[in-house]
């Protein structure tokens, strides 16, 4: 596992400011989104509660929404402007119900999800075993998780122009597929199903890629981070590298989407302990004994 760690408050902050501006940048987030979305045919019943982590504008939770409209649909996002801007995409036809939450500290009852979708939002949470294990405290048994995230070859010709410049991490870092795998079957999720697809999106100069990633929010977020500012030598170095990777005229930005599905366990069913022995739970009125009179 990476021993990396991202700063909550300045991810917290960075997706608050890229409230107004998210929409106008987030073709990848809506192809990503699409095929997520593909992962929800494995689910067969009629959900009553579906819930969407890291919803930001709420865009894909308004298409949860039309997807079960009879289920109660919930925005969980850790910025508060992006539920804010989420509203439009609400309405009383099609209520969406927007809570401000961590993703490892959702305010929700034990086994009372049916649903749990996530696109491109698990990248931002560092602590794998606390995502995913409560993932599994809200999941009811058989209910679908369905998420993408980014892998570490995302942004790879960024963050190569970048060592160009200086040794600094200027591109946040992003856990590999096998570590994301691990850490759900670790947390007790059934039959995980995880893929890599990779996208390429071209820009005409290094800096409207940039401002993309302004616009999203999508900014280094690594605790390891030079505080300062960049200084204009290293910037004009990094953007001097990134022209020599031109491709057709093109600036190329490679995007690592790991996309994967899990179900939740049964009640009682072992998870993986952090000392590598295994843990199960039960309800307390679940277990039967007898007593002497």
């Amino acid at each position: 596992m990476s021993d990396f760690q991202l700063d909550k408050h300045q991810v917290c902050r960075h997706f608050g400011r890229a409230a107004r501006s998210y929409e106008q940048h987030d073709v990848l987030q809506r192809e990503v989104q699409a095929a997520t979305l593909d992962r929800l045919d494995f689910y067969t019943s009629t959900p009553m509660r579906v819930v969407d982590v890291g919803a930001g504008t709420g865009r894909g939770s308004a298409q949860l929404k039309q997807r079960y409209p009879k289920a109660e649909v919930i925005a969980v996002d850790l910025a508060l402007p992006m539920l804010r801007a989420a509203r439009r995409h609400s309405s009383w036809l099609r209520p969406l119900i927007r809570v401000c939450a961590e993703a490892t500290a959702l305010p929700l009852a034990d086994r009372s999800v049916d649903v749990l979708h996530s696109n491109l939002c698990f990248q931002w949470v560092d602590d794998l075993p606390a995502l995913f294990g409560e993932c599994v405290r809200v999941l009811k048994p058989g209910g679908l998780l369905a998420f993408s995230t980014f892998g570490p070859d995302t942004l790879r010709e960024l963050r190569a122009a970048w060592a160009e410049a200086d040794q600094q991490p200027h591109v946040s870092r992003f856990l590999d597929m096998h570590d994301v795998g691990d850490a759900m079957l670790n947390a007790g999720l059934r039959d995980p199903v995880l893929d890599v697809f990779r996208y390429t999106l071209t820009y005409s100069e290094p800096r409207k890629l940039l401002d993309e990633l302004r616009g999203l929010g999508a900014t280094n977020a690594d605790h390891a981070r030079e505080r300062g500012l960049t200084g204009k030598t290293r910037y004009r170095r990094m953007l001097a590298a990134y022209e020599a990777m031109r491709v057709d005229g093109r600036i190329p930005a490679t995007w690592e989407v790991v996309s994967a599905h899990a179900w939740g366990p049964p009640v009682g069913q072992p998870r993986r302990g952090a000392g590598g022995g295994e843990i199960a739970s039960f309800s307390i009125d679940s277990l039967r004994g007898s007593r002497r009179t």
